[in-house]
Parts: structure tokens; C-alpha cells; sequence
């Protein structure tokens, strides 16, 4: 292999990847909510461009453009500039970013409703996945888990010593939620709950029984992907 094209960087295409995490096989399967915003933009892409895959061109895109809202208002000829976008994709973008526009129209007074651990991930992971530093937030919700705000709590390396339970509770009475999702991201990429994060868990959890606050979960966000703590039974024993 020569110097050059041991410098060239891969990106694996849809066809590269399993069955099972190819995401028009995710979504149906698992539904739409299960896929994260560049899966789901992958999906209207349909085919990348040499060199790079159709998810990597979908991130590329939502970075460029500061995620869905800057992508909705970029220009169509703006747009068709992007390597690997022309008028047809650019057409589908389009259409279904204001199809987005008509329905949130349609229904104004309607909150983001957590019904999984991707709903929540999927509102925070395109922001906090690109983060250079760890950062831990709380999202509050009603009775219904809906979403009635998300707060940033810390910035830096969390551990035991660092985060004071009682912050993360703070907001929560004050706002009177029913119930809370912790998320905090690994600026490595790799979501892999460590025993800090399992022990920070497990405090929160307890606080949250004994101040009637449900801790819904505990979330690790990496580079599009996450994982729950809630569903992998860490912290919440």
C-alpha cells in the first residue's frame, strides 16, 4: 500500500454495515423515533459520494449547517453547491424539512413526548455529540414525560466528587417535573458508561426516590450513538 493511499480515510458505506444497523432496516423495524437526524436525513439522501458514505454526508451536512434549523434555511442553490447534493436531493430535503414546519404549525402548543431512550437522545445527540468538553444536562418532564426544559448542569469531568446531587434536583422543584432524564456526553465518541458514571447514577437515582422525582434515566451520548444506563440496569438496581 502506498504512503498516498494509506492517507486516504475510509467511511464505510450503507451496504458495509450489518443488516441490522442499516437504517432503513432500523426504522422499519424499530420505528422512525429509533434513528438519530442523520440517519433519517441518510435515508432521503439514499447514496453518498466516492470517498465518503451517505451517513457520513449527512453529518457533514448538519455540522455545515449548524444542524436542522440552519439546514432548512439554507438557500436551494446554496445547497446544490455541497459536494454530492443536486437538485433531487436537494428537492427531497426540502420537502420533508417543511412537511417538519407544517406539522409543528399544526400542533404549536405540543411538547416533545419521551416515549424511549432515542426520543431523548435524538433532541440532544447532533449538539452535545460535538462537544470538546464532557457536559451534563437535565431534562425535565410532566406526568405525560414531556419534555418542559432541558438545563446545563456542569462542564468538565464528571465524578462523585464533582457533581453535588442537589443541583441536579434544583431546577426539577423548581419547575415542579415529575420526573427528570440525566444526559451528559463523552467528547471521545465511544458512550461506554464508566464506573464514575455508574456511580453518579446511582446517587442520582436515590435522590430522586426520596425527593418523588423519578429518574427516568441516565443517558451517554457519543458520536451518533448513545447508550441508557436505565436499559443496560446500571445505577438503577
Amino acid at each position: 500500500m502506498s504512503d498516498e493511499t494509506a492517507l486516504v480515510e475510509y467511511h464505510p458505506t450503507i451496504r458495509d454495515l450489518p443488516v441490522g444497523e442499516r437504517p432503513r432496516e432500523r426504522l422499519e423495524h424499530y420505528g422512525a423515533g429509533a434513528l438519530s437526524t442523520s440517519e433519517l436525513i441518510a435515508i432521503l439522501l439514499r447514496s453518498g459520494v466516492t470517498g465518503e458514505s451517505v451517513l457520513r454526508l449527512a453529518e457533514r451536512l448538519l455540522v455545515r449547517y449548524g444542524g436542522l434549523t440552519g439546514l432548512a434555511q439554507a438557500g436551494f442553490a446554496e445547497l446544490q453547491q455541497e459536494k454530492g447534493i443536486g437538485p433531487a436531493k436537494v428537492t427531497q430535503i426540502k420537502a420533508a424539512l417543511e412537511l417538519g414546519r407544517r406539522l409543528l404549525v399544526a400542533s404549536p402548543h405540543e411538547r416533545p413526548q419521551i416515549k424511549s431512550p432515542a426520543d431523548a437522545a435524538n433532541l440532544l445527540m447532533l449538539e452535545m455529540g460535538l462537544l470538546q468538553q464532557e457536559q451534563l444536562r437535565v431534562m425535565l418532564l410532566d406526568t405525560r414525560n414531556r419534555v418542559l426544559a432541558t438545563h446545563k448542569m456542569y462542564v468538565g469531568n464528571l465524578n462523585t466528587s464533582v457533581v453535588r446531587v442537589g443541583e441536579i434536583f434544583r431546577e426539577a422543584i423548581k419547575a415542579n417535573s415529575a420526573a427528570l432524564i440525566v444526559v451528559h456526553n463523552h467528547p471521545s465518541g465511544d458512550p461506554t458508561p464508566s464506573p464514575e458514571d455508574v456511580a453518579v447514577t446511582e446517587q442520582i437515582v436515590q435522590a430522586g426516590r426520596l425527593l418523588n422525582i423519578e429518574v427516568l434515566d441516565h443517558l451517554i451520548i457519543g458520536q451518533q450513538r448513545f447508550v441508557s444506563l436505565k436499559e443496560r440496569g446500571l445505577g438503577f438496581g
